[in-house]
């Protein structure tokens, strides 16, 4: 059994998945400003429908960003205390390759950028693309069988998750997907979908696959991802006021 949680889109969301990537329990609750009062709650009630403990989960999935700063630092943290009081690993998510599963689960897209905004005049931005989970080729119904959208790479270790300032064009004409989709210059006919938001079922999806593949980690190295070094800028730097 898994728990996944994210409270990076302007969200509190939790999952319980089992290892094939059944839902045995979930729930959402929308907006930002009482999650860090919501999430044990959700937690202990995702449990309790599943009829589970903590004793009982495998590895805690989360969403390690980038993203909006105090949602990251919410389910960053409460991952990390839940790994250390319960002896359990952690796996971290990219927000931006939630966005892409999401799309390709949403309207069945193969090749997307994914751009969150990010304020400051800038989103969050990366390219991904389809890549099939199951290398046995094991045709038994598992959902993690399915395809999974994967980070194209610069080079053999870099992705393309980075900082783009609105207006930037794409270097290729793909569908962009997110919120940040028309603050970039679209080429001539370029699709966006900007109705793309996960949630902690497709993080739980997400890092059941990246666990079965490389296993997770300690909470030490249970780390967020911001990609921008001044996350800690007011309300009012960062254009929000």
């Amino acid at each position: 059994m898994f728990l996944a949680m994210d409270t990076v889109f302007d969200q509190c969301s939790i999952a319980i998945l089992d290892a094939s990537g059944q839902v045995l329990s979930s729930r959402t609750e929308t907006g930002k400003r009482q999650q860090t009062q919501q999430i044990l709650p959700m937690i202990d009630a995702a449990l309790s429908e599943a009829e589970l403990r903590l004793a009982d989960v495998e590895a805690l999935i989360f969403n390690r960003g980038p993203g909006a700063f105090s949602g990251i630092r919410i389910n960053t943290a409460v991952v990390q205390a839940l790994s250390v009081a319960h002896d359990l690993p952690c796996v971290g998510v990219s927000s931006l390759q939630a966005i892409a599963q999401q799309a390709y689960q949403q309207y069945g897209l193969t090749q997307v950028y994914s751009a969150l905004d990010a304020r400051m005049q800038q989103v969050y931005f990366g390219q991904y693309a389809i890549k099939d989970s199951d290398k046995a080729g094991n045709q038994s119904g598992n959902q993690l069988d399915r395809a999974i959208m994967q980070p194209v790479l610069i080079n053999e270790s870099e992705s393309t998750e980075q900082l783009l300032d609105y207006d930037s064009q794409t270097a290729v004409n793909l569908p962009i997907v997110g919120n940040g989709a028309t603050l970039l210059t679209l080429h001539d006919e370029q699709v966006c979908y900007e109705d793309v938001w996960p949630d902690a079922v497709v993080i739980g999806q997400l890092g059941i696959a990246q666990f079965m593949n490389s296993g997770g980690t300690d909470a030490a190295n249970a780390l967020p991802k911001y990609l921008r070094n001044q996350a800690w800028k007011t309300l009012k730097e960062q254009g929000k006021a």
